[in-house]
Formats: structure tokens, sequence, C-alpha cells
């Protein structure tokens, strides 16, 4: 489907940032029926009135959900927000879980989905754990692609890609097997000496088989957990690698030093970008 122009634009960003924009392209339907909706709203606000047979997303990482509100001292302060939805499991401010449960929500009986979702999603306590029980016994979550670091503007970040689809109430869990393809580590990616390819996914993809999932093969980088295993981890822990992490262990072969220094000053300038976006937020600061 090729978009350009300003809708094109509106929709584009509604994909990447959906906390202020709501934006829904229609995967189903004839191509004079679909339309592009976008929404200038809290996408988390409320449960969502349309439904999709694919959802595809990366939403913002960083902080907790929370708003500004002005103290008896006439002073602005931010405080935590949590959403309280019936099509919710759990009620948290922390943004990652809530908008894994809204894509849940976006998705039509046996729609299926890919999220981009940091570390934490996968082993945080309390609500972080009640999601994930119920990821795996009310969805098919079928494979977690775990993402190398140095792909993403912010430096450091640790994130994966969760597939899954959604299932009709059965008395029985719906995830049998959780595939996971380890592609980070000793995997070395920056935004600049080596950015990520194409060809670096073309193993995952032939190992993901989309043509026939249940004919998969074990790999080294790629080995199936049976939903009893999982359930039996602690906090249902989906944190999960096998590999020897050369790194760890051989000084020997460590990356040139220029490599290693290139990587540093690119973290470090990530990591400058960030704050100084934060700073600009904050009461008193110098635009």
């Amino acid at each position: 489907m090729s978009r350009s122009g300003p809708t094109g634009a509106a929709v584009r960003l509604a994909r990447s940032h959906p906390l202020g924009l709501t934006g829904h392209v229609g995967l189903t339907g004839t191509t004079d029926e679909r339309q592009d909706l976008v929404t200038v709203d809290d996408a988390l606000r409320s449960a969502p009135s349309d439904h999709f047979d694919m959802v595809l997303t990366n939403p913002p990482f960083g902080k907790k959900s929370s708003y500004k509100v002005i103290n008896a001292a006439g002073e602005s302060e931010r405080e935590e927000m949590s959403y309280l939805r019936e099509d919710f499991w759990a009620t948290t401010s922390n943004k990652q879980l809530n908008f894994l449960q809204h894509v849940r929500s976006l998705l039509r009986i046996n729609g299926r989905a890919a999220i981009v979702v940091p570390d934490n999603v996968l082993f945080e306590g309390g609500a972080g754990e009640t999601v994930r029980r119920r990821m795996l016994e009310q969805c098919d979550c079928h494979t977690l692609l775990r993402l190398p670091t140095g792909i993403f503007y912010a430096g450091g970040v640790k994130a994966n890609v969760l597939f899954f689809d959604r299932k009709p109430p059965s008395e029985n869990p719906w995830t049998k097997k959780l595939w996971i393809y380890d592609l980070r580590t000793n995997q070395s990616f920056t935004l600049k000496t080596r950015m990520l390819k194409r060809a670096d996914l073309d193993d995952f993809v032939a190992c993901y088989n989309p043509a026939s999932r249940q004919e998969r093969l074990e790999t080294e980088r790629f080995r199936p957990f049976l939903y009893e295993e999982l359930m039996a981890r602690d906090k249902a822990s989906l944190d999960i690698f096998w590999l020897r992490d050369e790194s760890l262990e051989d000084t020997d072969n460590l990356p040139a030093p220029d490599v290693i220094a290139a990587e540093i000053v690119e973290d470090l300038e990530a990591a400058l970008a960030q704050f100084s976006e934060i700073a600009a937020t904050l009461p008193g600061v110098a635009s």
C-alpha cells in the first residue's frame, strides 16, 4: 500500500507515536472501502471502537505515563497515571505494558500482531507478570525476536518483537510453544559503523517459516519453549538466553579500540540528545 502527502505522513506519525495520536489504517475490505483515520488523542484512554486483522507497531518507550498538575505553591509537578480499563488485565502506569494490552484489544479474534517491547516487559513483576500469564493463556504467543543493541536512536536500548495471535475464550491455554530467536548474543550493531541490514534478518525469516509455523526447526539461535516451562519460571519471565556470551568470557575477541570508542561516542551523543529533550520539558528551563 503506497501512501504519500500529508495524510500518509500523519498515518506514519500515528503509527510511530500512538500515545499522542490514534492511527488506524484499514487492513481489510476493498481498496475503495479503506480509509485513513487519524485522531489526535491518547490512544490508551479508552477501549478501541475499531478492531483489525493485523497490528504492527513500535510504541514509545521511556518514562511511565504521567500528567502535569499545579500544586498549592503554584509549581508544576508530574504524577503517574494509570489506565483503568475493563479490557485490561492489569492497571499500571507502565506504558509498555499498557500498549501491549491495548494492541491485544485492537485485534479481531484470530487477528495477528507484532509489537516492539523493551526487555522489562519480559521480566517485570506485579502487573508485568499478570499480563504475561494472561497473554500466554488467552493468546497464541508463538514467536519472540530478541533484537540486538545499537539499532535504536537511544543508545543501549534492549528491545524485542513479540508476535502473537488473539484467540477466542478457551478452557485450555492457546500458547503451546514460544519460539525465541536470539539475534542479540554475540551480535554487534551501531547506527554509524555497522548498521543492521535486511540481510541480517534473513536467517530469522527462514526460521520463522510463515508458510508453515508447525514445521519449524530448532537451530543454534532459534529454540522453542513449552507453555508449561514458561509458566513455571519465576514470574513467568520470558527473559531467556542460552547462547554463551563470548564478550564476557573471551577478551581476545573484543572489537578494535577505534570501534569501541566509536560506539561509546554514539551512545553518549544519543544519551545527551535524550537529556536535552527531557530538560526542555522541565519548568524553569529556558527554551
